[in-house]
């Protein structure tokens, strides 16, 4: 087994042996019923995945992206549902600011990791101006899509496909997903070439910015209210779904639909845990043991690999 066929592999094992245990452990969740409420709040977990694996894709990482879908989800269940044009247009702005950050972050070779813990507060801090304590309302119509219940097989499940197949046709099969890649695989040789790494990092994060968004916006329409701390949890969940699914820190190696299965598999994890009656205080702990473990597997692969 090659090293890419690996990445591609663990994370479909994960989820399947997390859903073979959550079927063995509760029967009725075998069912379209069952389906959506195990997934149910895979959509936005997949989609802040996504917008994680941007930033990785050039080699930083993004420690405000839960800060970010918190601020976006409060700017959904207020301005959007009461002054949509003002409300869009902040939501515009914002992702013009995720780009402006990557902008910066190379221009003054700062630490990615440094500027977004920074500007998690700065997001936070909006927020909470925002909206002070939980309430507000999604607007109608994302409220319709994010409910709908097609048949055979629930919305979660076919919203996650969509995902995957949509950023994986656009990061591995578009020429400016391989320039964005290269970003992180030989940024000098792209410089040389004539590419302007100043636009590029800031389009990466401008994606993360617009898949933030999209996050914010579909947790509003599953939970119906917003509140700044609702998706704090997002940060570690999105770096844990992209390795999980087979990408790296360095080199642009990433896998959109693998970072998607394992956004699946950490929301799966959840309702698993739930199932063995495992206190919520040791759950986060037990999803990174989870995590850990696959890796590990990983690893050792790739070295029986590399010694052979």
């Amino acid at each position: 087994m090659t090293r890419e066929h690996l990445r591609f592999m663990l994370p479909i094992l994960s989820l399947s042996i997390l859903l073979v245990g959550v079927f063995y452990l509760q029967p009725r969740a075998m069912s379209y019923f069952g389906l959506n409420l195990l997934f149910n709040l895979a959509i936005p977990v997949a989609l802040a995945t996504i917008a994680q694996m941007m930033i990785i894709m050039v080699n930083d990482i993004d420690l405000s992206i839960g800060t970010f879908v918190s601020f976006c989800a409060c700017v959904t269940a207020t301005l959007v549902q009461d002054t949509p044009l003002l409300g869009y247009t902040v939501l515009a702005l914002a992702i013009v600011g995720y780009a402006a950050i990557g902008a910066v972050i190379h221009i003054r070779g700062l630490p990615a990791i440094v500027v977004t813990l920074g500007m998690s507060f700065v997001w936070a801090g909006l927020a909470v101006l925002l909206l002070p304590s939980p309430g507000g309302s999604p607007p109608p119509w994302l409220r319709t899509l994010m409910t709908m219940k097609p048949p055979l097989v629930p919305f979660a499940i076919i919203a996650a496909c969509v995902i995957a197949a949509v950023t994986h046709l656009f990061i591995k099969r578009s020429s400016f997903g391989v320039l964005l890649r290269g970003v992180g695989g030989n940024e000098r040789a792209l410089e040389r070439s004539g590419w302007s790494i100043v636009w590029l990092k800031a389009a990466a994060y401008g994606l993360a910015g617009l898949f933030g968004v999209l996050a914010g916006m579909a947790l509003v329409g599953l939970t119906t209210s917003a509140d700044a701390n609702i998706a704090l949890r997002y940060t570690l969940l999105s770096i844990a779904g992209v390795i999980l699914g087979g990408g790296e820190f360095t080199g642009g190696r990433v896998s959109p639909i693998g970072a998607v299965i394992g956004a699946l598999t950490l929301t799966l994890a959840a309702s698993f845990l739930s199932f063995l009656r495992l206190s919520s205080d040791w759950q986060i702990g037990a999803q990174g043991a989870i995590l850990i473990l696959v890796l590990a597997v990983r690893l050792l692969v790739s070295r029986r690999e590399g010694a052979a």
